[in-house]
């Protein structure tokens, strides 16, 4: 089943733990760090359009790239009430296409993670490099390999809120780096007053930090900087999430 299909619906809800305002104000802070204030960036990845939203709230101007319909109808919902001048498009990120080139390209929320063959991330890398202004900034994060071994590992999680519950089932393979978790959701139907299953099942793949830099570089993007997330700090062996920087470096011929 295509990933983020039931799970769109009530995504929000279960993803309220995330300060989305904070992790959108570490991207402006990198983001002006190499001096990019304003201009079009590309939000790969986005989702039901939490950061995109807050970005263009910020004075950027914004295009939201997601995989899954359903996902980007909310995104749509979301600028009709804000009226932020946002285009969203299906794509993806292994195959995107951009009318034109962008200042920036940010891709966040562990969706790297999802991309599981090799040749993916450079692809999607090579288009990132292909479609961004000369010096143009990719920023992106990455769960490590730490947190599927040791808080996803073969655990189980389980939340219910008042109209919608999930269920998580999550298994690590170490032998191929493979993070599989099945969702089962409840959904109440407003109409009829009952509950609507559905089952999905997503996978992501831990990328060594080095291996991830190895990439970036056969990309043709220049490698800048890794940091742990939400600081200036290098990874540690602990650490959840991390952050890259790379910049446009000339494009293939």
């Amino acid at each position: 089943m295509e990933a983020y299909t039931g799970f769109a619906e009530v995504y929000d809800t279960f993803m309220d733990n995330i300060d989305y305002k904070q992790w959108t104000n570490y991207l402006i802070a990198l983001l002006r760090e190499y001096g990019i204030m304003d201009g079009l960036i590309l939000d790969l990845g986005c989702g039901t359009g939490n950061v995109t939203e807050y970005l263009a709230k910020a004075g950027y101007d914004m295009i939201g790239l997601d995989m899954s319909e359903d996902m980007l109808n909310i995104a749509i919902k979301k600028r009709e009430k804000s009226g932020h001048d946002i285009l969203y498009l299906c794509q993806e990120m292994q195959e995107f296409e951009l009318y034109g080139t962008v200042r920036a390209v940010i891709s966040i929320c562990d969706c790297i993670n999802y991309v599981t063959e090799r040749q993916d991330i450079v692809k999607t890398f090579q288009l990132v490099n292909n479609y961004l202004d000369p010096q143009g900034l990719f920023i992106f994060d990455m769960n490590t390999s730490y947190k599927y071994k040791k808080l996803l590992a073969d655990n189980t999680f389980a939340e219910t809120r008042e109209d919608s519950c999930f269920i998580w089932e999550n298994y690590y393979d170490e032998e191929e780096r493979i993070n599989e978790y099945a969702l089962t959701l409840f959904i109440e139907d407003k109409e009829t007053r009952t509950y609507v299953r559905f089952e999905e099942e997503h996978y992501q793949k831990a990328y060594e930090i080095q291996e991830m830099i190895q990439m970036i570089k056969e990309s043709g993007l220049e490698f800048l900087a890794v940091y742990d997330a939400f600081t200036r700090e290098a990874p540690k062996e602990d650490s959840e999430r991390v952050y890259f920087i790379a910049r446009e470096r000339g494009k293939a011929v």
